[in-house]
């Protein structure tokens, strides 16, 4: 079998470690077959497999790609510091009382009806469920929730479309029932979407609500939203595969699935604290730095 020198070795992991577009190359980014195929022009004549091999000891995976967003709002950490607090039932350094509550609202919107143009068969022997690829679009709906974060529990509508007016049905909906009707405040978390965006939407939800009080996060960070965790929850398990036969369809499992879940539910576990979210700024901020100076 060939030999090959640590040098060598060393050289295909720095190309991994490069994008291809910085060696004029044609590629958006690495394979181990293409990465063979660079070293065989250096003169190295070794298998995608070998290369495939060489990356794996320290964990090198060009072909993946994940996507960020740098942070830009200068206030994001204060924002984010009254979401996180709220989750650990604290508002301005006072802790929540029993007739105060934490709702996490947000939309899920354009969910399709799909009708499949042969029927869908139940999984068997040594076979997974096989859905026909072809469908029929029978329109796409909106599903707003919300969750109560310490009580574990969904209030969720169906809506022909997102907006101010689908939102506040959803507020109405929530607030017109106990406790949170008579409660001395109901805290409602939002991301920054057109439905509840800005200052006129949380005084428009205080001039409606009085006990009620508006938390927007912070821009691009949707995940400190908890209706997020549900939202994921409910693709995986009620629309995919989408195989409905119209939207009356769709809105009977999604209010279907509500009530299953709040029978069963217990509040997610949230780790991520105001210490974590501290630590991870410096971190990012060290990071920069360290970027600018080089």
């Amino acid at each position: 079998p060939p030999v090959y020198t640590p040098t060598e070795v060393a050289r295909v992991k720095a190309w991994a470690c490069e994008l291809p577009a910085e060696h004029e190359l044609p590629l958006s980014r690495w394979s181990a077959p293409e990465l063979a195929r660079q070293l065989l022009i250096d003169g190295i004549g070794a298998s995608a497999s070998t290369v495939r091999r060489w990356l794996a000891q320290d964990a090198l995976k060009p072909w993946q790609h994940q996507s960020w967003i740098f942070i830009r709002d200068p206030r994001f950490e204060a924002k984010a510091t009254v979401v996180l607090d709220l989750y650990a039932r604290s508002y301005q350094g006072v802790e929540l009382g029993a007739d105060e509550y934490v709702i996490s609202a947000d939309e899920k919107p354009s969910i399709q009806a799909r009708r499949r143009c042969h029927p869908t068969q139940p999984a068997g022997k040594s076979r997974p469920m096989r859905v026909n690829h072809d469908y029929r679009r029978g329109g796409a709906l909106a599903y707003l929730a919300a969750y109560d974060v310490h009580r574990a529990t969904v209030f969720g509508r169906c809506e022909t479309t997102t907006g101010i007016a689908p939102f506040t049905a959803l507020v109405d909906q929530v607030m017109a029932q106990e406790p949170y009707a008579s409660a001395a405040r109901v805290f409602w978390i939002v991301d920054n979407g057109s439905s509840h965006r800005g200052r006129a939407a949380i005084d428009r939800l205080a001039a409606r609500y009085p006990n009620a009080v508006m938390v927007h996060t912070p821009k691009h960070a949707s995940w400190l939203n908890q209706v997020e965790i549900f939202f994921s929850i409910i693709q995986r398990k009620v629309l995919s595969p989408n195989n409905f036969e119209d939207l009356d369809a769709v809105e009977r499992r999604l209010l279907a699935f509500e009530d299953r879940y709040n029978a069963t539910a217990v509040p997610f576990k949230w780790r991520y604290t105001t210490t974590d979210l501290h630590r991870h700024l410096e971190r990012l901020d060290h990071h920069d730095r360290t970027l600018q100076a080089a």
